[in-house]
């Protein structure tokens, strides 16, 4: 009786303190049938430009040379500039809310969508400067998305990716993929806003995190996987690992018992 008793206090400690399978798989269609595809539309709201966003303004027109001084270097086509570069080049949303463009000027972006400034810069220039017959081309985008993301991941830190549009997946996978004990079930946005700061959860294991507004992330957003409770009991990760960890603690104790026992 006494072994049955040790067999099942064994059994529960190896399963409550391995990770279990359905942790460690993304978005699953959790209640639904697995054989059925189904086919979801996200909706992401466009971004809306804040301070230190640094955006890429070129201009195209029939006439390149009426337009070079408008574009991040005269002397170089713009899409020879590494993107890199563009932390030095391009244009900063300043802290009100602004950015300088030669002879323009200043304009005001804060608030604005990235289409929305593209069609004010080139009213502008339509307006005060060129004629339609210029065939004006404005091009206007965010010099990168820059994102940060810590915790139990596989290579924190700050990453920049040079796409339009960046998934909570693409950013995991950029950096390294969660931890096996990193909580993929509570996985942390932190977005700065213009009134200040927002939290938000994601549950990464169910497919309807795809339906999330934040399933896109947005320049600057924070990111924060926390850890699972197994981490800090220190037993292991699999079942074998917490076999071995739990067998090792009995050895040493019965060890101590019996040394105690000769004293």
């Amino acid at each position: 009786m006494k072994k049955i008793t040790y067999l099942y206090i064994l059994f529960v400690l190896v399963a409550t303190s391995c990770v279990p399978n359905k942790d460690l798989i993304y978005l699953q269609n959790k209640g639904g049938n697995k054989s059925t595809i189904e086919v979801r539309q996200t909706e992401s709201k466009p971004y809306r430009l804040q301070t230190n966003d640094i955006l890429s303004i070129s201009l195209k027109a029939l006439d390149q040379k009426l337009v070079e001084m408008f574009n991040v270097s005269a002397n170089a086509n713009q899409a020879q500039i590494s993107p890199q570069a563009m932390y030095f080049n391009g244009y900063v949303v300043d802290n009100h809310g602004k950015i300088r463009i030669p002879v323009i000027g200043e304009v005001n972006v804060l608030g604005y969508t990235i289409d929305e400034v593209r069609a004010t810069i080139e009213k502008r220039l339509l307006d005060e400067y060129f004629k339609t017959e210029a065939r004006i081309f404005v091009n206007v985008k965010l010099a990168g998305l820059s994102y940060t993301i810590n915790g139990e991941i596989g290579n924190p830190g700050t990453n920049v990716l040079y796409q339009d549009k960046v998934s909570i997946m693409e950013a995991i996978a950029n950096s390294g993929d969660i931890t096996i004990t990193g909580n993929r079930k509570d996985v942390q946005i932190i977005r700065r806003l213009p009134y200040g700061y927002e939290t938000y959860v994601l549950d990464l294991t169910d497919a309807k995190v795809m339906d999330s507004p934040y399933f896109y992330l947005q320049p600057n957003d924070y990111v924060y996987i926390k850890p699972l409770r197994q981490k800090s009991w220190g037993t292991g990760f699999t079942g074998m690992q917490s076999i071995g960890t739990i067998m090792t603690a009995i050895s040493v104790l019965t060890t101590l018992f019996l040394l105690s026992r000769n004293f």
